[in-house]
């Protein structure tokens, strides 16, 4: 009785009819907001009015339950915020909210909304007061009010000449360019349909079933018991049409498109606005790059932190739900919340994530191989003949390893350094190469499926990118010549072709040269371990003294790291000016990164590629070693051999270079954002600093990086190369690569939730140029351990021994027992008096036998002083020769068929995705009709109830 009492003194409150319950559920907001002035003017009790309010929401609620049953409407975004917001009932309840004071109010503090509380902010601009850029400034602005956008200015609480300039695009403006960007909405919940199984599938299902009860379930997984908000969406999406509005499924229109989705509208308009007279005047990025705006970014979502518990109180917003259940060290081991991820940062970022996930999965089963081909060589340690007839040589004397002064030493010395080798040079290495290889093609090729799978779960199967804006620095460049863009119809700038091959030239020229500079540093770190090996030999420690190969070693892979950080960061700017100036940012983004994943690819591998292939190969014998610039003798391998020293090469570089990136990649951002609220407290308070609205701290974090995502993806992609390129030498590769990747993503992460301003949610169909990066890393990696087996480590000569020269010659055995006399075998013999004068020791050995030494030993396959043809190569160098090519053209036709071939049996698309795409696609069709039937049918029925004549209509 209230109530009607109410609506008869309020005749602005339209009562709901049948008619108009297609326009209410569109505008279920509206309804609500203009109820409120209407009630305060009445002189009934506003109790009574709520309480009948809330009775025809319960009404309204049952009736669209009614009208969207077919539909199985599901949470919008915001719903997963809290517990209140899982259900239609509540989400009318939450819009009944707007009708008090508490909201706006609310809303004003958080510092997402402008002063009225009601206008969220989608977009952040800033710029100083004393910039001289005015008055593009000022049609810019102009402009955006224009195309529909409101605005809001506020200056810095920190400082006065800084000028924050919101923005917020409403309802009308959102729908307008979500249709021309065919932004993609909920219409429908996903309907899925299980395929018939056999009776026998059954049975292992049930089997596999009742084994889980014993495990703990799923503890990687995230728990949506506790966390509730973790629920997500599972709906159809189509392009967003304003004149489909009803086809989609609307609870609210401020929450209906998402932030980054927001933003990313925002962003669009902003780029197609123009800022002064002109044709290419136009577009924020200009504005940006000539200094008219300082910054501009969209806003994080509130704080990351809370003082309640996430699993009794909920999110306070996706930020919180993202640092609780994704940047938090103690959700380490669980799977990372990727559609959460996507719908915060946007699917190009999401996609760097979803790959560097699956490749820290991935490397689980080849680190679990590799730990097991070392656990072999350990356990197969004290059975290994060759290290046993190196450990007991107390009677052979090698040849001193540099010029005068290293001295003669037992190969019995030497000991460790063949037990440290059999560790990585064993019989399960060969398996692990090829295992290695096989292993970089199936992570390729399902990478591929797992791409598809969140392609389609993404709505990015059908997406194609917009057409991309001319960059500045090209139209600045080419403005005098001009050609019509054959796409859009508009004249634009053009780059003669004449032009772009010297361009083109000279970038390749500049690459060149850089790269030259690289080989002469690792030509620098070659002369420095021939010239520290003879002074490390003279050292006065005896312990520096007796190792001064393995110290030479180790210090030189010190300065090589050095000198790699040091290129690494004077290369940038070099590159920069070598590349080119294509038409598209996007085009230069490719060029760009070819050109410095070549340098530092280069930069990091090539001492490695020197230790693995030329150190000792070509030193020449005793008595004629071969010399740099005919001073110098080359450095020699150690009595066990190289593959010692291309482990330490790879194991010190991996682990200093992980560990200073994962250092500047954290560290650095986290000691700029200490120094800023270091000073903003000595300057404000602690008090004054929490009081800040969102803007202010956002503007206090800092920009992501201005190439976006390249730095993440190069630590990668260089870290996958170490992981494949030289795994031979080295089997613990993919098990520091896997340690690392686990606390890479976290402390990633943390860095984008909490450390720097929240990027542009922009789109992406798959991980760009580094997929062709990484097929091409898997094809030399194949090459590079085919090399390493065959010529850095020993297995090829042990293998010719064992079946041509050893005891078991010609009975098909290569056993342990088939080893005995190898290192007799390995060694050639060198006449003592003839050594050249620079390179005589300066003792003669009499330590060893009490006289001069006659003879000493040296790694070599040649014939001793007195044959023939003295020190000349014997039959059996030939035969490890050959041995050794024929092994490195097997093993790559071998490997190379392995991964065609694994490469045509899995398909690129899973077959239950592509029946599930067909099935959707035909669903779409089908319930498009049907909507658009039911539309047509009402109108029908509403001109029959009118009167109206018309002719015979379909349907």
């Amino acid at each position: 009785a209230a109530f009607s009492t109410a609506l008869s003194q309020t005749p602005s409150i339209s009562p709901i009819s049948s008619e108009g319950r297609e326009d209410l559920q569109v505008n279920r907001l509206e309804t609500q907001i203009w109820i409120k002035p209407d009630i305060q003017k009445t002189d009934v009790d506003f109790s009574e009015i709520l309480n009948a309010i809330q009775e025809i929401a319960k009404d309204v609620n049952i009736f669209f339950d009614e009208l969207e049953g077919v539909n199985s409407p599901s949470k919008d975004d915001d719903s997963l915020l809290h517990h209140g917001n899982l259900t239609s009932t509540s989400d009318d309840a939450s819009r009944l909210e707007v009708v008090g004071e508490e909201a706006p109010d609310k809303n004003k503090t958080n510092g997402l909304y402008f002063r009225d509380g009601k206008c969220r902010i989608d977009y952040i601009l800033v710029y100083r007061k004393s910039n001289p850029q005015t008055e593009k400034r000022e049609v810019f602005e102009r402009n955006i009010r224009a195309e529909g956008l409101q605005m809001e200015k506020e200056s810095s609480l920190t400082n006065s000449d800084i000028i924050f300039v919101k923005l917020h695009a409403p309802w009308e403006v959102l729908g307008k360019y979500a249709e021309l960007m065919n932004v993609r909405m909920p219409f429908r919940r996903k309907i899925y349909y299980l395929h018939r199984r056999y009776k026998f599938m059954n049975r292992i299902e049930k089997q596999i079933s009742r084994f889980r009860g014993w495990l703990p379930r799923k503890p990687m997984k995230l728990d949506k018991e506790t966390l509730p908000d973790l629920e997500e969406n599972d709906c159809y999406t189509a392009p967003f049409s304003q004149q489909r509005i009803h086809h989609f499924i609307i609870h609210n229109k401020d929450t209906f498109f998402n932030n980054a989705t927001r933003s990313r509208i925002v962003h669009h308009i902003l780029q197609r606005v123009k800022y002064e007279e002109g044709k290419n005047k136009i577009g924020l990025n200009r504005l940006l790059s000539n200094g008219s705006y300082e910054a501009a970014f969209p806003l994080h979502e509130g704080s990351y932190r809370s003082k309640n518990s996430i699993k009794t109180h909920g999110a306070e917003n996706h930020r919180h739900l993202l640092y609780e259940c994704w940047a938090s060290w103690g959700v380490w081991y669980k799977y990372q919340p990727l559609d959460l991820v996507r719908r915060y940062f946007g699917e190009k970022i999401g996609l760097y994530f979803a790959w560097l996930g699956w490749y820290t999965g991935m490397l689980f089963p080849a680190a679990f191989i590799g730990l097991f081909v070392f656990l072999y060589g350990v356990t197969t340690l004290n059975h290994c003949q060759v290290s046993k007839e190196v450990c007991q040589a107390t009677d052979i004397i090698m040849c001193p390893i540099c010029d005068k002064y290293c001295p003669f030493m037992r190969l019995s010395d030497s000991c460790i350094y063949a037990k440290v080798t059999h560790l990585f040079d064993n019989g399960a290495t060969v398996f692990f190469a090829v295992f290695m290889a096989v292993w970089a093609t199936v992570f390729l090729e399902f990478w591929k499926r797992r791409r598809a799978v969140i392609a389609y779960d993404w709505d990015l199967i059908d997406w194609e990118e917009e057409e991309e804006e001319i960059r500045p620095q090209f139209e600045a460049k080419y403005s005098k010549k001009e050609r019509m863009n054959p796409i859009s119809g508009k004249p634009e700038p053009y780059q003669a072709f004449a032009d772009k091959c010297s361009r083109l030239i000279v970038s390749a020229s500049g690459i060149f040269f850089m790269i030259c500079v690289v080989i002469a540093a690792v030509f620098g770190i070659v002369i420095y371990r021939v010239v520290t090996v003879s002074t490390f030999a003279a050292f006065k420690w005896a312990l520096i003294r007796n190792n001064s190969q393995v110290a030479t070693t180790g210090t030189a892979v010190c300065i090589n790291f050095c000198i790699i950080m040091l290129l690494n960061v004077t290369s940038e700017t070099l590159i920069i000016f070598f590349t080119e100036q294509p038409r598209t940012e996007s085009e230069w983004e490719n060029s760009f990164t070819l050109k410095m994943f070549l340098f530092q690819f280069v930069n990091l591998n090539s001492s490695t590629f020197y230790i693995a292939f030329f150190l000792g190969r070509f030193t020449g014998h005793p008595g004629a070693y071969l010399r740099l610039i005919n001073r110098w003798r080359l450095e020699e391998c150690h009595p066990s051999g190289c593959l010692i020293d291309l482990c330490m090469q790879m194991g010190i570089i991996m682990v200093l270079k992980q560990t200073w990136n994962n250092f500047m990649e954290l560290g650095y951002p986290l000691i700029q954002n200490w120094w800023t609220r270091r000073k903003l407290r000595q300057e404000y308070g602690t008090q004054r600093k929490t009081n800040f609205p969102q803007w202010e701290k956002d503007y206090n974090l800092q920009p992501m990086n201005a190439y976006g995502l390249f730095d993440e993806y190069l630590e990668m992609i260089l870290q996958f190369g170490f992981t494949t390129i030289f795994v031979a030498a080295f089997p613990l590769a993919p098990l520091l690569a896997l340690l690392n990747n686990i606390i890479e993503i976290r402390l990633d992460a943390y860095k984008f939730v909490t450390q720097w301003r929240r990027p542009l949610a922009s789109r992406a169909k798959d991980i760009g140029i580094w997929y062709g990066i990484l097929e091409g890393i898997g094809i030399l990696s194949v090459i590079t351990n085919a090399f390493v087996i065959a010529v850095t480590s020993d297995f090829i000569p042990r293998l010719v021994y064992a079946y041509k020269y050893g005891p078991c010659a010609g009975q098909g055995e290569a056993g342990q027992k088939c080893m005995v006399g190898y290192v007799n075998a390995s060694l050639s013999v060198f006449l003592v008096s003839d050594f050249e004068n620079r390179s005589e020791p300066t003792s003669n050995g009499s330590e060893f036998s009490g006289s001069p030494l006659k003879y000493c030993r040296y790694r070599d396959y040649r014939d001793p002083p007195h044959s023939p043809v003295p020190y000349g190569y014997t039959l059996q160098f030939w035969h490890v020769l050959a041995a050794r090519l024929a092994f490195i053209i097997v093993f790559e036709h071998l490997v190379f068929c392995i991964k065609h071939l694994i490469s045509y049996l899995i398909p690129d698309l899973p077959k239950d995705l592509r029946d599930r795409m067909r099935r959707e696609k035909y669903l779409i069709q089908e319930m498009m009709y049907e909507a658009e039937l039911e539309r047509l049918q009402k109108e029908r029925k509403e001109r029959k109830k009118n009167g109206k004549s018309y002719h015979n209509e379909w349907p």
